[in-house]
């Protein structure tokens, strides 16, 4: 029973993680065909435009010169979620772990494939909001993950589905006198 249940978590995380991957790759590939660099589209009034760059930094453009870097990075980012994922007994952090891989590895993809160079390719980027630096699905894939780890971490949700010690029965009592 235990292994069947192992079998579906990592089911779930595979599933996660290909639903944002799929999409990611599919909406680079509308963005490339329809957006240029030179002329973003807007729309809903300027809150949502669609601005084509490829990106050879982490966020926000930081460090350009090193995307071989980034893609080594990311290669052991997603190597050791799926190693730690074996632990995943419950959905919540299946979602977290599906999400987290597929966005990782959407950008990966980019690094990997995309020009100048295999292992060194730009990721492409199409969505901008205010004030916001342009991203794409993979991002959001990734965002949204790190948040529901969050939210589960705060709600005390282990990987495993074990109860979190209370704080109060860990420590021993001080004697006051």
């Amino acid at each position: 029973m235990d292994e069947a249940r192992s079998r579906g978590r990592f089911g779930l995380i595979a599933v996660m993680a290909a639903i944002p991957l799929a999409v990611d790759l599919a909406t680079k590939q509308m963005a490339l065909a329809h957006f240029s660099p030179a002329d973003p589209v807007s729309t809903l009034g300027g809150l949502l435009k669609f601005t084509l760059i490829s990106n050879s930094g982490a966020a926000f453009s930081l460090g350009e010169g090193t995307t071989w870097l980034f893609t080594a990075a990311k290669i052991i980012v997603i190597t050791g979620m799926l190693w730690v994922a074996r632990r995943v007994r419950v959905p919540l952090w299946g979602v977290v772990f599906g999400l987290l891989v597929g966005g990782a590895a959407g950008n990966l993809v980019d690094r990997v494939f995309r020009p100048p160079s295999p292992m060194q390719g730009a990721v492409i980027d199409w969505i901008q909001l205010p004030y916001w630096p342009v991203f794409n699905i993979a991002d959001m894939s990734v965002v949204c993950g790190g948040i529901l780890a969050v939210v589960a971490v705060f709600r005390g949700i282990t990987l495993d589905g074990s109860p979190v010690p209370d704080k109060a029965k860990r420590e021993p009592k001080r004697d006051s006198s």
